[in-house]
């Protein structure tokens, strides 16, 4: 039986052997950026890159994305994932003529993902393992382009609005047990490797019609429902709900108006919004949606008219697997010699991802590692240090992965035992569809 550390040598010397590869991967998919469910390139990039490890490949796996899995059926399946898709960010220098850019560091993901694979699967280390690994290259994790994928929706072509959701509904992890991710992340200070455990924020998403009843804004305004004065007076009453929210409970409201009328001389009909609803817990999150639904219909009772809200949970809040982080950060302190002083222990934020919806089933991991510059989403975005981003969570995950599945799969049934899930896959399911319905609010006739 090979020990544990040389499985771990031959695994980071095969990464060592194709940096290039994992380079050009990264700077491949970062010049051809591609939305939520417009992947179709990405997809058969990291399609390509598994066959040419030998890895047999599933294709479409949550209408775009694909997976390959590699090792043992004697154990538990640990799960690889990186992000396929793009931010639309025009302001940005490297954006690509429709304004898209990786300017959220999925790039850097998918040059882990495949990272990770070149050094568990070419390094020949999988066969000693008790288990086995998939590598997923998952579709979709912004939140954003909601009509493009409501159309998908209404064509029976999608489900779910979060890649990961979607992929979870088709099955995709009903045979994997855990999963390690990294993001990338500006440190503000070079001498911080990585933040290890992650809190974020889930969310759920609105899209609201106010109905109110044209006029001629001259000569008969009275004849008018005017519905952008309902979105304005409920825009004043989500601002007047915000005292009501508990600081431990990180709610965030945000609102634009999508839509309101077409001629300035007409009353408006019609006023459409979109809003997110950000909560650190479900339950937050829930009480929170309930306070802005009365704030809405509110204003459609104030003006006499009449609002459509449809909610929809978009993602659950992420609390990370410390027993995994630990894990991880066990690989940082041996592979780079360093101490708790390189790590930020955790992360706390109101942002959201998918990775929160899995992680009330299966144990997961979301590490935030360094090597840029400027924030994301923004226009200051940059990868500065490529060993950092592409290399470095590669290898830390690919022996993340070994401890796990070495001597039985000892380490990762540990994790497996130590995990309380929230939800079944069921349940999860049914949790979605009971909190995902259209509310119409008629106060037309009081």
């Amino acid at each position: 039986m090979i020990d544990k550390q040389t499985l771990k040598n031959l695994c980071l010397e095969a990464i060592d052997q194709n940096r290039e590869a994992i380079f050009a991967l990264a700077d491949d998919i970062y010049r051809h950026p591609e939305m939520g469910f417009h992947e179709f390139r990405s997809t058969e990039k990291m399609k390509e890159a598994f066959e040419g490890l030998g890895l047999t490949v599933e294709n479409n796996i949550a209408y775009t994305g694909c997976s390959a899995k590699a090792g043992q059926n004697n154990g538990p399946v640990v799960g690889i994932m990186g992000e396929l898709d793009s931010l639309n960010c025009p302001d940005h220098p490297d954006c690509d003529v429709n304004g898209n850019m990786h300017s959220c560091g999925h790039h850097a993901q998918l040059a882990n993902l495949y990272g990770c694979a070149v050094g568990l699967v070419q390094s020949g280390v999988l066969p000693h393992l008790d288990g086995a690994v998939k590598f997923i290259a998952i579709p979709a994790e912004e939140y954003v382009d909601t009509d493009y994928r409501t159309g998908l929706i209404e064509e029976g072509k999608l489900h779910y609005y979060g890649g990961k959701q979607e992929y979870l509904y088709r099955g995709g992890m009903d045979d994997v047990d855990m999963v390690l991710q990294a993001h990338l992340i500006n440190t503000q200070d070079k001498n911080i490797v990585c933040c290890l455990d992650t809190d974020c924020d889930g969310f759920i998403g609105k899209s609201v019609r106010f109905i109110g009843r044209a006029a001629h804004a001259g000569f008969a305004p009275s004849e008018g429902i005017n519905a952008l004065n309902m979105a304005q007076l409920a825009l004043n009453g989500i601002h007047a709900l915000r005292e009501t929210f508990r600081d431990e409970d990180k709610i965030r409201v945000s609102t634009i108006i999508t839509k309101c009328g077409e001629m300035v001389n007409t009353v408006p009909a019609e006023a459409e919004m979109q809003i997110m609803v950000r909560g650190a817990t479900i339950d937050a999150m829930l009480d929170a949606s309930k306070k802005v639904d009365r704030a809405l219909k509110a204003g459609a009772l104030a003006i006499g008219g009449k609002v459509e809200i449809q909610n929809r949970i978009g993602y659950l809040p992420l609390h990370s697997s410390r027993e995994l982080t630990a894990i991880y950060k066990e690989n940082v302190e041996a592979y780079l010699g360093c101490t708790d002083d390189a790590f930020i222990s955790q992360y706390v934020s109101a942002g959201s991802t998918d990775l929160g919806d899995i992680s009330h089933i299966v144990p997961c991991m979301h590490i935030w590692t360094g090597g840029i510059s400027g924030a994301l989403h923004a226009s200051d975005f940059k990868v500065v240090d490529r060993e950092a981003s592409f290399i470095l969570p590669a290898k830390m995950m690919a022996m993340t992965a070994i401890d796990l599945l070495f001597d039985k799969a000892s380490r990762a049934k540990a994790v497996m035992d130590a995990f309380h899930p929230v939800f079944t896959k069921d349940g999860y399911l049914a949790f979605l569809q009971e909190h995902s319905k259209l509310d119409f609010f008629d106060s037309s006739a009081l």
